[in-house]
């Protein structure tokens, strides 16, 4: 049965909402509606996140007079094999949140979640209607997605107190359908590699959030992660790479390969798990670029006959397939295999950043291009994609492409991916071509969410929580024709930072709620104001699923800065405004019971450890953070807090040691890792204690290597050089490297610091004569 039919969906969920009566967010049943009694001023008057605490908030929301009591003697009414199948799935979630879970019965009765697959039900493919009064709630569909979301609904609906035991349900009716086909994550495993029990827990957080496309990135300059028969190397040799630095050797100096792959029995199981939770897995092999693990595994596969390693290195790598007719024979063998694995309609075939070098240098390629008859090596690699696609286009698939593929000609049949911003997709939706918008940076959850010390690795810009939730899909630029070219959206989650599942679970999670909702919703009635408190009930979900979400939207920031007299004056906030800071200076966890914060605090310098974490109600918003009121507290500021002296390509990057366990986290440029402590207060200060370390550079840059900054050594081995007032200004400490040079850990490196009153601002450089090792600073000390 073909589930996601995009085009037919979207235009169906159109129509669902077009012809509905008018109505506002609580529109009032209108004379002689039959669908429930006329709702009480005060349900009326209730806002979104009281009357209906759900993510995505559904497109119509009608309130009703009462309340279903929802227990153990529930039952949940359901006939035929599907409908069965999504009452089961309700009666787990229900088990798990309330600690019951009601019986599956054939037979209609009161007090019961009626579940209504009618095939001939005037709804979308993915919508559904949700009728709740006092007597129980019944959800209706024409398939088992809609069927499957209207149950998702009325389970969020029913956990949102985060309690056990029995919960009553606003009475309500809701009519709801998505506004966008297309609602994805896209996860990279070739960067780091996820186990299937990881790749299956995105998943059910995606089901929860009504995403249903799940875009896996499998192959890479980095690793090749899905087992292909015909060619078992791809993976034997392809699957491996040696990071690079600390990370890939032993502690006999040996290599310490970093290996993963899907069998094929793993893909169909994963593959069979979204679809039972209404998630269509879309699979993408990179190409022509992105291919030095395949070529790695098959050198004849390039165009110079060498074998590279699998690239240790993130960025822009130079190996490309040929263009020989092996290499489309061993390329059709591969699709051939996927197609087998993937039911989906779409096959990813990348296209991005495949840059010519190694074309221009070949005399095979070049002839080929000549004997088609093509002007340059965009319109070769046009050609390329078009011959694969019309492979697709045989086997019954359709064609996918990063944006590139429109600089070559696309296939007439080729969808693309927008990732360079959002000109792509208007470009190619004006040329007929249907568009998912994936755009850099607004949707690379890659980049960090905050500027806080403790953000997880990533790239910068901040990408936080309310610019997700603001993102808008639909190009204004687009007419109403070309509009229908959209098909959706999704963030993509690269993995070049992201070493660990936990990691991968932060940055995807809340952010993601925010994209299924700017997916889901009509844009008319997202609001920002009313998506927090209803995001509260989900937080404790993902607590209770035991997935680590992020929590930097409402961590508590502290900021510390002296006020004379040996105090320190102490301000409290968190980046989305929500929530009650609540404080403690004993060291102990705050709770919902600890003192508000309500304006700046003076404290005394005296070794005391204040802690501060944000609370809706009873409810925790985020892990407590903290600080300790002492010298070194007072004036130390991580990486984070540096600003960089000219900003290049600056990354929140992982120390590359110790091989297992945490890794200090620190804030570069890569072009140039110079930072500089702003408003230095220096009355009093005698010494500067800077903790470096030093990173592998393994950054490929392509033609930007150029940009890369170096400074001669001025000492034996180089040095960290402290100028004042400025990154020309006079050097005012030196402090050897020498000492950090040996080391796979952080190094404190300390110096003398003559008198220099009031505040200064301090360039940190570091003349070390070369760009490799990247050398780091993870925090600055002014000490007495």
């Amino acid at each position: 049965m073909k589930r996601h039919d995009f085009l037919a969906v979207a235009a169906t969920a159109a129509l669902f909402l077009c012809a509905a009566m008018p109505w506002t967010a609580h529109a009032a049943p209108q004379p002689g509606d039959h669908n429930g009694p006329a709702q009480t001023a005060a349900a009326a008057d209730a806002p979104p996140a009281a009357l209906t605490p759900v993510i995505p908030l559904p497109a119509r929301v009608e309130p009703r007079t009462g309340q279903f009591v929802l227990d153990a003697d529930t039952r949940l009414v359901a006939r035929g094999t599907e409908a069965t199948q999504v009452a089961h799935d309700l009666a787990t979630r229900l088990q798990r949140s309330r600690g019951f879970a009601p019986r599956i019965e054939a037979r209609a009765r009161s007090n019961a979640v009626t579940l209504v697959l009618d095939a001939k039900a005037a709804l979308a493919d993915e919508a559904y209607a949700l009728d709740i009064d006092t007597r129980g709630a019944r959800i209706t569909a024409r398939t088992p997605a809609g069927l499957f979301y209207g149950a998702i609904t009325l389970w969020q609906l029913a956990s949102a107190d985060g309690a056990q035991g029995p919960t009553t349900i606003a009475a309500q009716r809701i009519e709801d359908a998505p506004r966008f086909a297309w609602r994805g994550l896209m996860l990279d495993v070739a960067r780091h590699f996820r186990s299937v029990d990881e790749v299956k827990a995105l998943i059910d957080q995606m089901a929860v959030h009504k995403l249903n496309t799940l875009h896996w990135h499998l192959t890479d300059d980095q690793g090749w992660r899905i087992e292909i028969r015909r060619y078992p190397r791809l993976t034997q040799v392809g699957g491996c790479r040696i990071p690079a630095g600390a990370a890939g050797r032993n502690d006999d100096g040996t290599p310490r390969p970093y290996c993963g792959f899907y069998t094929q029995a793993q893909i169909r199981d994963v593959v069979a798990y979204a679809a039972q939770r209404h998630v269509t897995v879309v699979p993408e092999i990179d190409l022509p670029g992105h291919a030095q693990a395949a070529i790695a595994a098959y050198p004849q596969l390039g165009t110079t006959g060498q074998a590279p390693s699998v690239s240790p290195d993130w960025g822009i790598h130079t190996w490309l397939f040929n263009t020989d007719e092996a290499t489309f024979a061993f390329l059709e063998d591969v699709l051939g295999e996927v197609i087998e694995l993937f039911p989906s309609r779409y096959v990813h075939l990348g296209g991005d950043e495949a840059v010519k070098d190694q074309w221009q240098q070949s005399a095979s390629v070049q002839a080929r291009r000549a004997q088609l008859g093509l002007k340059d090596d965009m319109q070769l690699q046009g050609w390329f994609m078009g011959r694969l696609g019309r492979y697709l286009q045989a086997h019954g698939r359709r064609l996918l492409g990063w944006d590139e593929i429109l600089e070559g000609g696309p296939p007439a049949e080729a969808t693309v991916m927008s990732w360079r911003g959002t000109q792509g997709a208007i470009e190619a939706a004006r040329t007929g071509h249907d568009v998912v918008l994936a755009p850099a940076p607004a949707l690379y959850f890659d980049h960090v969410q905050s500027d806080g010390d403790d953000e997880t690795p990533g790239r910068l810009p901040v990408m936080d929580l309310q610019s997700v939730y603001a993102f808008e899909p639909m190009p204004a630029e687009l007419t109403a024709e070309q509009a229908t070219h959209v098909l959706g959206a999704q963030a993509n989650l690269w993995t070049e930072h992201l070493r660990t599942g936990e990691r991968v679970q932060r940055a995807a999670f809340p952010r993601a709620a925010a994209l299924a909702e700017v997916l889901w919703t009509p844009a008319a009635r997202r609001d920002w104001n009313d998506f927090l408190p209803r995001l509260v009930p989900m937080l404790a979900r993902y607590r209770d699923a035991g997935f680590a979400a992020a929590d930097s939207a409402f961590a508590a920031r502290i900021a510390v800065a002296p006020a004379g007299d040996g105090s320190a004056r102490v301000t409290l906030a968190n980046q989305s405004g929500f929530g009650t800071l609540r404080y403690t200076l004993d060291g102990s966890a705050p709770t919902p019971r600890a003192p508000a914060y309500t304006q700046p605090l003076a404290l005394p310098v005296a070794g005391q450890t204040l802690r501060a974490a944000a609370f809706a109600g009873e409810r925790a918003l985020a892990a407590p953070r903290q600080i300790v009121l002492d010298a070194h507290g007072l004036r130390a500021r991580a990486s984070a807090s540096l600003r960089p002296c000219k900003g290049g390509l600056t990354l929140r990057m992982e120390d590359d040691a110790p091989r297992e366990g945490v890794r200090a986290v620190v804030t570069a440029d890569v072009f140039d890792p110079c930072r500089v402590y702003e408003g230095a207060d220096l009355d009093g200060v005698r010494t500067l204690a800077v903790r470096v370390g030093q990173l592998p550079f393994n950054f490929q840059l392509w033609r930007d290597l150029k940009q890369v900054v170096t400074r001669p050594a001025t000492v034996p081995g180089g040095a960290l050089e402290v100028r004042l007032d400025g990154c020309e200004g006079p050097v005012a400490a030196t402090l050897p490297l020498a000492p950090a040079r040996g080391s796979d850990a952080l190094t404190v490196l300390e110096a003398p610091l003559p008198a220099h009153p009031g505040r200064h601002d301090l360039c940190l450089v570091f003349a070390s004569g070369a760009y490799d090792p990247l050398w780091m600073i993870d925090e600055v000390a002014l000490l007495p």
